[in-house]
C-alpha cells in the first residue's frame, strides 16, 4: 500500500512537472464553425485578461468528425466544439493564477479520457510550448489523421505528426519527453487536425 502510494506520487508529480510554467492571465477564446461564427468565453478563472504578447493559436479541425476542447489552468474551462470539416477555435496566450502551465485539452468526445493536449507557458518575450500524447488512446482519430503545429515565425519549430504515428517524435508520449519548442510570444501559430 505504501509503495503503491509512493509510485503514484512520483508519477503525478512527474506528469505536472512536464507541464510548462505560466506567469500572465489568459484571454478570451473564440470557436467558429465552418458557415457561422460565435464567440464564446471558456475563462477557466475569474480573473482572466489578455497577454501584452498578441500572439495567439489556433486550431483548424479538419478532421471528419467533431472535436471538443477544453482550455484548463487552475481548472477546467467550458467545454468548446469544433465542427468537423474546418471548424476553427482561436486564444490568445493566457496564464495560470496558480502559476502552472495552460493546456488545451482537444477529444473526438464529451470527455477527457484521451486527448491531445497542446501545452504552452509565457515567460516574458518567449512562449514555451509542447504537444502531448501522454493521454490520448493510440486508436485515437487525431493519431490516425495526423496533427501539426506551425509558428508564424518562419526561424521557430514546427512539429509535425503523420497520420497513422502512434510513436510521434515531435509530440510528448511520456512525461520525460523533452519536446518543448520555444519562440516568440507574438507569433501566432496554427494547429491543424487531419
Amino acid at each position: 500500500m505504501i509503495f503503491s502510494t509512493v509510485v503514484l506520487s512520483s508519477v503525478l508529480a512527474a506528469t505536472s512537472a512536464a507541464l510548462p510554467q505560466v506567469h500572465q492571465a489568459r484571454g478570451s477564446p473564440t470557436t467558429t464553425g465552418s458557415s457561422s461564427s460565435t464567440s464564446a468565453s471558456s475563462s477557466a478563472s475569474a480573473s482572466s485578461s489578455a497577454s501584452a504578447g498578441g500572439g495567439s493559436l489556433q486550431i483548424v479541425n479538419n478532421l471528419g468528425s467533431t472535436v471538443n476542447l477544453w482550455t484548463t489552468s487552475a481548472e477546467s474551462g467550458d467545454m468548446q466544439t469544433l465542427t468537423s470539416g474546418g471548424g476553427t477555435y482561436s486564444e490568445k496566450w493566457a496564464t495560470n493564477p496558480n502559476g502552472g502551465g495552460i493546456s488545451i485539452k482537444m477529444s473526438t468526445s464529451d470527455s477527457q479520457d484521451s486527448v491531445l493536449q497542446f501545452e504552452y507557458t509565457e515567460d516574458g518575450e518567449k512562449l514555451y510550448w509542447d504537444l502531448s500524447s501522454i493521454n490520448l488512446d493510440k486508436d485515437s482519430e487525431f493519431v490516425k489523421s495526423g496533427f501539426s503545429v506551425t509558428p508564424s515565425d518562419g526561424s521557430c519549430t514546427s512539429a509535425s505528426c503523420s497520420a497513422g504515428d502512434a510513436d510521434c517524435a515531435d509530440s510528448y508520449q511520456h512525461p520525460d519527453d523533452t519536446n518543448t519548442n520555444s519562440c516568440s510570444t507574438s507569433a501566432q501559430y496554427t494547429l491543424t487536425l487531419g
